[in-house]
């Protein structure tokens, strides 16, 4: 198949769905002819069809706007859902234990433990690269978790593991923003099963950005083996592969959706390796660049305020 990527643009009248190759922006719909292929969650709906015309305009491409000059929005305008691997990184789970004064827990498949996932609102906790995300008066601990996102084509339930990432459209960048403070209810015993408050701490406007794009899966056939970092004001923070995850992307949509089906449009943060600002300890302020890269998918950047 041609190369290409899914992007959501700014277009003259609202977001469209559009086709990133080379520096150009084609408008899928325009490229296609197909009417549903106007927005991302349109192409995604209909992905076994949609990526072949995709790939057979791409070959055939026509004129379209620069990429430097065209404004990207968070490529899935609206998933229903985003799904986030808590402790997915055997070097995070470990500084996370050292930060709270406990000892490292084994392997989750040592004890036959499943995938563990919280979930961030649809919309909107969305942001775009270049965004500018206000942490000001929401957090004095803002923490920055970089994340491979799988997004999902195909409605999967009950899938086995080994057929697991066929489920998958393609793959994006995602930053995990954590009010670390807001995690825990003040005058609640640390003892009581309602202490923690996973609204506060990792739902807020702008707290997952996410894209610049979505890469087919076709030019990423195995997530396990890229490299991901993560710079604040260009001071590198987070350096590790996918490889070093505990569970894998397949394992972590194949438990998904033994629990509920996964929806074209579907969102799946990862987890996040070690380097995070809770760590450190060192936070997030108003000015500071977050910067984020993902081997064969691009950069992801926000400013904060």
């Amino acid at each position: 198949m041609a190369s290409y990527k899914l992007v959501t643009y700014a277009g003259a009248e609202g977001p469209r769905a559009g086709v990133v190759i080379g520096e150009q922006v084609c408008d899928a719909a325009g490229l296609t002819g197909h009417g549903a292929d106007r927005t991302v969650l349109g192409v995604l709906a209909d992905w076994e069809a949609a990526q072949e015309r995709l790939a057979t305009a791409a070959k055939a491409l026509s004129a379209g706007q620069p990429l430097a000059a065209t404004r990207l929005l968070a490529p899935v305008l609206w998933p229903s859902a985003i799904y986030c691997a808590g402790a997915n990184y055997a070097d995070h789970a470990a500084e996370m234990a050292r930060a709270g004064g406990r000892e490292p827990e084994p392997d989750p498949h040592t004890l036959g433990l499943k995938p563990w996932h919280f979930l961030k609102a649809g919309r909107s906790t969305l942001a775009a690269t270049g965004d500018t995300v206000r942490i000001t008066g929401l957090s004095k601990t803002m923490d920055w978790e970089i994340e491979l996102a799988a997004v999902i084509g195909r409605a999967a339930k009950d899938v086995p593991l080994d057929r697991a990432l066929d489920h998958v459209a393609g793959y994006t960048i995602a930053n995990d923003l954590s009010a670390r403070d807001m995690g825990r209810r003040p005058n609640v015993p640390d003892t009581a099963p309602f202490k923690f408050d996973w609204v506060g701490h990792k739902n807020f406007d702008g707290s997952c950005p996410l894209g610049p794009w979505i890469v087919p899966s076709h030019d990423i056939p195995d997530p396990q083996k890229l490299g991901l970092k993560l710079w604040v004001n260009d001071v590198i923070k987070q350096d590790s592969n996918t490889s070093l995850m505990i569970f894998t992307v397949a394992e972590q949509i194949a438990h998904l959706s033994s629990r509920i089906t996964l929806q074209p449009g579907d969102v799946i943060l990862t987890g996040t390796p070690a380097g995070v600002g809770a760590a450190r300890p060192e936070f997030l302020k108003a000015g500071d660049e977050v910067r984020l890269w993902i081997e064969n998918i691009g950069t992801l950047t926000n400013r904060m305020a």
